[in-house]
């Protein structure tokens, strides 16, 4: 791989790990020596702009006994390989793009490697090898075709008006940023009016579903006739949602705390399939109780990529572990609550400071000096309760952030298979970052052994639970 251009050198020497980088990307060449670095400039959702490499090539895919080359595009962070790559398509003016599981419809790529991203077990030969597999069961693009002159092995495309330039991909036409809130009780309420003074939503509907124990707000929506809500007993009334906030809950009078949860697990059965036919592109976000074990109940009866479920998990938490840090003792890190939402739950310190731009957060290795302040930091928070209107301030920050294409880290619930070492299929909050997408995580770093152990306690208590349940 040919590294030796003046362009590519001045880049790579702004990379945060440019040996580990460089290792990387001979790795690379080695398996696909057709994939070239190329110097360019990325154009983030807020129209800042930074210099990075970026990786132009083909793969091979084959379909149906035809043989493809799909055109893709790596755009590297600064931090890579501790970063995932942003995956794009590079359709040529004869290809359509066909969005499926994992395409969204301007062309960018979602596979579980990518929300799973942990450097040295993740690479980039590896996400190429899990790109060819996954686009020969459900090509991402076809040729276009035009009156009755239809080639049979032409694959069908659901999108037109896109165009793809350097710096990513762009739609022509608005998007109306449309939220859906299930559930009418206090939190639903709660969340609604939040989600509305954060501004930036076009149009909210709030839907009170019958087999929910949360009422009693929904009438009220209804008499007052605020702008811009739309109250509804239907669930079609969701269709087309950006971001679809699930509030509701079940709970029965049985006296096992797994059939007062297996409530839940049924009534999400029949409502968590039909929003999503009805919104394929939304993004799922979670508050029912127990929310680590819901948001898993979600994405399993979804059918969604991981990144396009989160639960609310300790977001809340979270702010205010940051707001405690930066105000009552002057620290200005950002910082992370993460694990189960429970007593087991764990406090995590970044490497850059609050407010730093565009910089790229990572966790920073625990350290003698950052237990200390973490601890007295949590303890401060103690007697701070998690009310309706506090969590659904919460969900509103995490939904402003997903509508807006943000790119805020929040510690939000997630599939944490793969991070730090863990094995299970569970969801636990862990740092992630927020766009139009969905989420993706952080990468894992080395926790002391009694934070370890916390996560490791709530994996089997978490594993225990579902495996009781009818999903």
């Amino acid at each position: 791989m040919d590294l030796s251009p003046e362009a590519i050198q001045k880049i790579l020497s702004r990379y945060k790990f440019r040996d580990v980088a460089i290792e990387e990307l001979q790795k690379v060449h080695r398996i696909h020596p057709a994939m070239k670095p190329v110097a360019g400039t990325y154009t983030f959702s807020d129209g800042t702009q930074k210099d990075l490499l970026k990786l132009i090539g083909n793969i091979p895919v084959k379909y149906e006994g035809h043989s493809y080359n799909l055109p893709i595009l790596l755009w590297l962070m600064d931090s890579f390989p501790f970063t995932p790559p942003i995956c794009l398509l590079r359709p040529t003016t004869n290809m359509v793009i066909r969005e499926g599981k994992h395409v969204d419809a301007r062309g960018r790529i979602y596979l579980p490697s990518l929300h799973n991203w942990d450097h040295p077990k993740s690479s980039v030969v590896g996400l190429l090898a899990e790109m060819i597999s996954q686009f020969e069961e459900e090509p991402p693009l076809g040729t276009k075709s035009t009156g009755d002159n239809r080639d049979p092995n032409v694959l069908l495309a659901f999108v037109s008006n896109l165009k793809i330039n350097e710096g990513g991909v762009q739609h022509h036409d608005h998007l109306i940023n449309k939220v859906t809130v299930i559930g009418g009780g206090d939190l639903g309420m709660a969340s609604v009016m939040s989600i509305l003074a954060k501004g930036k939503v076009d149009r909210l509907v709030f839907i009170d579903v019958a087999e929910s124990s949360t009422k009693g707000g929904s009438m009220d929506l209804e008499i007052f006739n605020l702008p811009k809500v739309e109250v509804s007993k239907d669930l079609s009334a969701s269709a087309d949602s950006s971001v679809i906030v699930v509030t509701a809950n079940a709970w029965s009078n049985e006296q096992s705390y797994v059939s007062v949860v297996q409530t839940n697990v049924d009534m999400y059965r029949g409502i968590i399939p039909g929003l999503v036919r009805l919104s394929p592109n939304t993004v799922l976000l979670i508050a029912s109780q127990p929310v680590d074990i819901m948001a898993h109940v979600a994405w399993r009866q979804s059918g969604l990529p991981p990144s396009r479920v989160i639960g609310a998990g300790c977001n809340l938490d979270s702010e205010r572990l940051c707001h405690v840090l930066d105000i009552s003792l002057n620290t200005h890190k950002q910082a992370w609550v993460i694990g189960e939402l429970s007593d087991n739950k764990v406090p995590v310190l970044s490497n850059i400071l609050m407010g730093a731009g565009h910089q790229h957060p990572e966790i920073a290795p625990r350290s003698k000096a950052t237990k200390p302040l973490l601890d007295r930091a949590f303890e401060m928070l103690k007697g701070r309760g998690q009310r309706s209107w506090s969590v659904g301030l919460s969900i509103a920050d995490i939904t402003h952030s997903i509508l807006v294409d943000q790119r805020k880290t929040h510690s939000v619930s997630t599939l944490a298979q793969g991070w730090g070492g863990i094995g299970a299929e569970v969801f636990l909050s862990l740092p992630c970052v927020l766009g139009v997408s969905g989420s993706t995580r952080l990468a894992g770093v080395s926790l002391g052994q009694e934070e370890d152990a916390r996560l490791r306690e709530s994996v089997t208590s978490l594993c225990a639970l579902i495996s009781q349940l009818r999903i």
